[in-house]
């Protein structure tokens, strides 16, 4: 480290590889002082002008701001405030086009200067030292002060570094083509510059600080010394002009033979660079106390009549300084931001200035001529010779085009500065840089999603995780052991158990199941085997059984004893009124019938003659159906059983010779009341059929017409005789109480099929089919009488 010291200090530099010699093109801007640019006619600040984020807005639209006003405030990491350049009206807050290649619109600040350029109140410090750090790192923050030589990284988070930093380099060369800010500012602001050094070495406490300085600027090199003649630990260090020597990593080389390890940075090295706008905007916001509002911007070109170095406010349109400076474009003109080797193209001149902006350059086509078409590489490897980072810029390229991100990765893409020095050693005429910043931007992006996605799966297999220890927490719930109770709680526990056993004793049936229970719970906590005993619950089952087998054995005898007791009166004598009553409605049904016979027409006048034969026919029919009906219910009635027991106080069956089968009677008695039902059906629907019968017109002897009436009735009478006759010859019939007779009548047919359909069991019913014969024959008889009656 000391030997280190000592060549630093006797002014050893060491080389870097790589590097190009363009043409510098400094005599355009450096010739004059500094000027200062009239109030432009509007200011577009844009919010993010560094890396990281954004900062809360604090303004609105129609809000009138001093100059130095905060118009956002830090509200994340990594983020600085802007503020307002100059005093005026906050006219518009929108997204604006960006200084970016894209010119990809950003939120900005449109604001309208008053003209009367009017101060915010003003925090001065005479005498930084007696500031503390985090006084000093908090006045750097709220200043908005970030990286002015190209990166933008915010300066704050620089200063609070918690690395032990050997050496502070400041980056003095400016090593681009035609740029020369750094270089007037040193000239005549040397001064300031060496405060802003010394604020960091208060903050950062390094061991030496070096100024990194071009000699292609003596000027700049005599002030700087002059100024930092009082503080020894500050070197100006004077390098050769080669390009890129004002990169971080390759001045870093050329003044302490130290390289930064790859994908790191400086302060893993024990070493820290800024820029020399950035330590003179230190030294404004410490000691005047002013936020950065403004710098010094370089406009040249061949297009411009008045090239030289401004003082431009933040926001200030590119329009604005071209105009001010004398710009007269050519056909196609093109307007870059920064230098001919890392600037970009603008699209348009309406973009506003930021903190990272430090030239402006409006060349003439012979100036900067439009490159060429690209060509096949021919592997000459000039490329890989001037690359300052010690990369294969062929290989890159090839990979970038079949984007093949693993191998770029794999050759150190991310080391490359984007300096052009390859391209512009290019005989192809090849866009090299071009293609890395795309595949930067591709691989950035693939990462990114990588980590969204990385973090998506954590967290679902941290969900799914829980999820499955809840689930296997709540099975293991209830399996869990009972925690181990001490001697003095078992004891207490048997106690009590012993005192329900004892109460359980005295009790009735159910208390043996308690106690059985109370003994396996206490089998249970004591950590013994379950052994169950089902002694009462046996006792009880079988006590349970006995009194079921009694209570079947009473049943089956009171079954017994109502077999043998006689029948209730009441029910035999409904059975026979129900008889009684279909008997009724059958005979009804003939006497319609005949009196539809004898309603033939008995006038002496001449009738149709058609009519007369009709009806003649339908009374013959009528009557030769009724007789058939007749001669069913005589057959039926000839085989009815008689029964030889007594039914009931009121009634008497006929006693038969010889024993008849009780079914059998039954039976038949059933048969004889469907006959009957049969029969009163017949004679309704003969009756319809006279009603409805078709009148022909056709003549007929009237004479004719009545002698076949006459037969008819005849034969009907006939029927009904022969019926009484065989009536005549059947035992005598049995008498029925007048109540139950009349109960019975009102009956209806449903009340017939119900009796007909119940089948006898015992002998009490087959009694009562034979009192239902016996009724059914005497029903009959009756009909036939009035059936006589009305012939």
């Amino acid at each position: 480290m000391d030997k280190l010291l000592e060549q630093i200090k006797k002014g050893t530099v060491w080389a870097f590889p790589g590097g190009i010699h363009p043409p510098q093109q400094k005599s355009l801007s450096n010739s004059a002082s500094i000027t200062r640019l009239p109030l432009p006619d509007k200011l577009i600040v844009a919010l993010k002008q560094h890396i990281g984020a954004n900062g809360k807005l604090l303004v609105e639209k129609g809000q009138h701001v001093l100059k130095g006003q905060p118009l956002t405030e830090p509200a994340a990491n990594w983020s600085v405030p802007v503020h307002a350049p100059s005093s005026g009206v906050v006219t518009d807050i929108a997204p604006m086009p960006s200084a970016h290649p894209s010119a990809l619109p950003e939120l900005s600040v449109i604001i309208e200067p008053d003209g009367k350029d009017e101060w915010v109140a003003l925090n001065k410090n005479k005498n930084p030292a007696e500031l503390s750090h985090d006084e000093l790192i908090n006045i750097i923050h709220q200043a908005g002060i970030s990286g002015m030589g190209g990166a933008g990284f915010p300066t704050y988070v620089k200063a609070d570094t918690k690395q032990p930093i050997e050496f502070l380099i400041v980056n003095a060369v400016e090593c681009e083509p035609y740029i020369t800010a750094d270089d007037v500012l040193m000239r005549e602001h040397a001064k300031e510059v060496i405060q802003g050094i010394e604020i960091m070495q208060q903050l950062l406490n390094p061991t030496l600080c070096i100024v990194g300085i071009e000699d292609n600027k003596p000027e700049a090199i005599a002030a700087m010394k002059q100024a930092a003649e009082h503080n020894s630990k500050i070197i100006i260090q004077t390098v050769p002009t080669i390009y890129p020597s004002g990169g971080e990593k390759q001045l870093i080389k050329l003044l302490t033979n130290r390289e930064v390890p790859s994908i790191g940075i400086p302060a893993d090295i024990g070493i820290l660079v800024h820029n020399t706008g950035t330590l003179f905007a230190v030294q404004q916001a410490v000691y005047e106390g002013k936020p950065l509002i403004e710098r010094i911007v370089t406009v040249t070109g061949n297009t411009i009549h008045k090239p030289g170095n401004v003082w431009a406010l933040l926001g200030t349109e590119i329009k604005h300084l071209l105009d001010c400076q004398g710009f007269s474009p050519v056909p196609q003109q093109s307007v870059v931001m920064g230098g001919p080797m890392m600037g970009f193209t603008l699209p348009t001149v309406r973009i506003g200035i930021v903190k990272t902006t430090n030239c402006i350059l409006a060349p003439d086509h012979k100036e900067l001529a439009e490159p060429g078409p690209e060509k096949a590489c021919i592997r000459c490897s000039a490329c890989a010779d001037a690359c300052p980072a010690s990369l294969l810029p062929q290989q890159l390229q090839w990979f970038a085009k079949s984007k093949e991100y693993d191998k770029l990765q794999e050759h150190n893409l991310f080391d490359c500065i984007e300096c052009g020095a390859c391209a512009y050693v290019c005989p192809s005429e090849i866009p090299l840089v071009q293609y890395y910043r795309i595949a930067k931007v591709e691989i950035k992006e693939q990462q990114a999603d990588k980590i969204k996605a990385d973090r998506a799966k954590e967290r679902f297999d941290a969900r799914k995780e829980r999820l499955e220890r809840e689930q296997e927490e709540r099975q293991n719930r209830h399996k869990r052991k009972p925690a181990a109770k001490s001697a003095d709680e078992k004891q207490k526990v048997a106690e009590a158990l012993a005192r329900v056993k004892n109460k359980s004793d005295n009790g009735d049936e159910k208390s043996a199941v308690a106690a059985a229970i109370a003994r396996a719970k206490a089998k249970k906590q004591q950590g013994e085997e379950l052994e169950p005993d089902n002694s009462e619950v046996a006792k009880e089952r079988a006590l349970r059984k006995e009194q079921a087998r009694k209570y079947k054995e009473q049943k089956s005898q009171t079954d017994e004893s109502a077999e043998t007791t006689p029948v209730d009166d009441k029910k035999s004598a409904v059975a026979a009124a129900i008889a009684r009553a279909k008997a009724k409605k059958a005979a009804q049904a003939l006497d319609n019938a005949e009196q539809a016979a004898s309603e033939e027409p008995q006038n002496d006048a001449p009738v149709d003659d058609k009519k007369a034969a009709v009806a003649a026919a339908i009374a013959r029919a009528k009557a030769k159906k009724a007789a058939k009906a007749l001669d069913n219910a005589e057959q039926t009635t000839s085989e009815e059983p008689h029964s030889d027991g007594p039914v009931d106080d009121k009634s008497e069956v006929p006693q038969s010779d010889a024993p008849v089968d009780d079914k059998k009677a039954a039976v038949a008695a059933a048969i004889a009341r469907a006959k009957a039902k049969k029969a009163a059906k017949a004679l309704k629907e003969a009756e319809q059929t006279v009603s409805e019968e078709p009148q022909s017109v056709a003549p007929v002897d009237d004479k004719k017409a009545a002698v076949a009436a006459a037969i008819a009735r005849a034969k009907a009478k006939k029927a009904a005789k022969a019926l009484e006759d065989t009536e005549q010859t059947q035992p005598q019939e049995l008498q029925v109480d007048s109540a139950a007779s009349k109960s019975a009548e009102n009956n209806t047919d449903d009340s017939s099929d119900l009796i007909s359909a119940d089948k006898p069991k015992s002998a009490d019913d087959k009694k009562k089919a034979a009192v239902a014969a016996a009724i059914a024959r005497a029903k009959a008889k009756k009909l036939q009488k009035e059936g006589n009656n009305q012939s």
